[in-house]
């Protein structure tokens, strides 16, 4: 697989390759040899993984050249990790506040068809239950962040504003 993975590296462009394809087949080759004690599917899907991310990173680079060696922000985005935006949590978030909202929408829909009113005490008393739950929830995940270590009452402890004076 190295050898094929140094065969790859030809993909880039000569500076590039100059550059950078030593310490790329070294860091491959590393990588190689922790996931060669893996299983038959995690193995696959490493060197898969490590190929198209050759051939995209060999193809904006080629893109990069073509103008003029220039850092364009085109493709910025695609080289964005995602932990440097959002917290991967935050993606679940806001997959389940849609759906609440698809599910509010699609009943709202079905009681404006039937004719059916809601009372303002019932309105009432279900935003409270839904405020309840969410709450519940927020008390759930900021416990499991407190329990690891990693609320935002831990990280601010460890900010340093102003060298400390002795």
């Amino acid at each position: 697989m190295l050898r094929l993975y140094r065969g790859l590296l030809y993909l880039y462009p000569a500076a590039h390759r100059r550059e950078f394809a030593q310490e790329m087949a070294f860091v491959f080759g590393q990588a190689e040899r922790d996931a060669a004690a893996r299983k038959f599917g995690p193995r696959l899907l490493f060197r898969i993984h490590e190929v198209a991310g050759l051939l995209c990173g060999a193809f904006l680079e080629h893109l990069r050249h073509a103008f003029d060696g220039s850092d364009c922000n085109l493709f910025r985005r695609i080289d964005m990790h995602p932990q440097f935006r959002f917290p991967r949590s935050t993606v679940f978030l806001m997959i389940f506040v849609l759906l609440g909202v698809v599910l509010a929408i699609d009943k709202a829909d079905i009681m404006a068809r039937n004719g059916v009113g809601l009372s303002l005490w019932g309105a009432l008393w279900s935003m409270f239950l839904f405020l309840a739950f969410v709450c519940a929830t927020v008390g759930v995940i900021w416990g499991v962040l407190y329990a690891t270590g990693r609320s935002g009452m831990h990280r601010l402890a460890n900010v340093q504003t102003w060298p400390e004076r002795h």
